[in-house]
Order: C-alpha cells, then structure tokens, then sequence
C-alpha cells in the first residue's frame, strides 16, 4: 500500500475514535435518562435521536451544513468567537461521524442499563450515596457491556460514513479525505486495485470490531 492509502486508514480511524469519544458523555447521559427517566417529550427526544438511523445521510449532511456553515447559525458564532470554521475541515468530519453514529450507543446504552436491577440502585440511595455515585459505582460497572458494544458498533458506524461526512467535509486530500469517501473517488477514477485495498481494510476493521462487539454482547445476554 502506498503513503497515501495508509494516511487515508491512519486518518479514518483517528476520526472515527473522536466521533466516538466525543458522543460518549452525551450517549451515555440520553441512555440513562430514556432508560430511567419519564418527563414530557421523551417520545419527540427518542425520534429525534434515532433520525440519523433512518433519514438519507445526505439529508443530515445537509442540516449540519446549513447549521454549522458560515451563515449557519453555530457557524457564524464559532466564526465571531473563535474565528475557526468547522465545514470542509477535519472538524466537520468528526463531527458527522458522531452525529451518524450517537444513535447506536444511545440504544445499546438504554438497553444495558435498563438491565440493571433498580433495587440495587435504590439501595445505595437509601445508604446515602448521591445519585452521580450510584451511577459510576452501580449502574455504569452493571452495564458496561452494552455500553462498550455500543461504542463499538458505534465506532464501526463512523468508520464507514460516506453521506454525511461527503456534504460537509467534503473530499479535501490530506485533511477530510475519509476511508468511504476515499473508495467512492477511486471508484469514479476506475483505480480498481486502490478500490479493492482500501475496501478490503474496511471490511477487515468492520468485521473484527462487529465480532468484538457480539462477543460482549454474548457475555452480557449469559451474565
């Protein structure tokens, strides 16, 4: 494989890892909130999570371009505040995968903790732990199974990103050039042997990570 092929994996995965730590707090705050919590408007905030998981990537491309664009109005803010963009950088990139795959860890999230007992938890309340400790030291150890296969499967989801990241980071080479985006150009450019390469790397990760996550999985349903 040539300099090229390997920065393109190498940059793949980096982003792919900090959409996927960038979703954690947030994934992990709406799964214990859908799994313990009823308020007003949980049905609209369950859709709304799951949208990516079901609208074109396009579409969600779209809204993130006209959301964090120049005129957009988080963009024009972080342009005044900051004075950085965040469309057709490696920003965007990140932000796409964890916008395409936030929805994954949510519901591996919920289910994980929705299988804790809530008397083990009531019972540390009731020996005076805070809430924010019988999270990290009952629920989050209880789960960690599901959650971890969610952030795999999650990860895998980033990795394989074309639509969204295509519409708001565009194919800039060297700095938003992602694994998908990088096989649909060779593909335009008739590069087979490229294709093929670059493919076969993305099936590989998406298939050890798949089969990691199903073993936890496994373990999870057993225990």
């Amino acid at each position: 494989m040539s300099a090229e092929e390997y920065q393109i994996i190498a940059f793949s995965v980096a982003m792919a890892v900090l959409g996927t730590l960038l979703i954690l707090p947030p994934g992990l705050a709406l799964g214990w909130l859908l799994a313990r919590k009823d308020w007003w408007g949980k049905s609209f905030v369950e859709t709304l999570v799951a949208m990516p998981l079901v609208v074109p990537p396009v579409v969600t491309g779209l809204v993130l371009l006209r959301i964090f664009g120049r005129r957009g109005p988080l963009g024009s803010w972080l342009d005044q505040t900051f004075q950085t963009d965040v469309v057709f950088t490696w920003k965007a990139v990140v932000l796409a995968l964890a916008v395409m795959s936030l929805p994954l860890l949510v519901r591996n999230a919920r289910a994980a903790i929705e299988e804790v007992s809530p008397e083990l938890e009531q019972m540390a309340r009731t020996l005076g732990a805070p809430e924010w400790r019988v999270f990290f030291f009952i629920t989050l150890p209880l789960a960690r199974r599901g959650i971890i296969a969610g952030l795999l499967l999650a990860f895998a989801r980033a990795l394989g990103e074309f639509g969204a990241t295509i519409m708001v980071a565009g194919n800039i080479p060297g700095k938003t050039t992602t694994l998908s985006v990088a096989i649909y150009q060779h593909v335009q450019l008739g590069q087979d042997e490229t294709v093929w390469k670059l493919a076969a790397v993305s099936v590989s990760i998406a298939f050890i990570v798949l089969w990691l996550s199903e073993r936890l999985q496994k373990k999870r349903r057993n225990s």
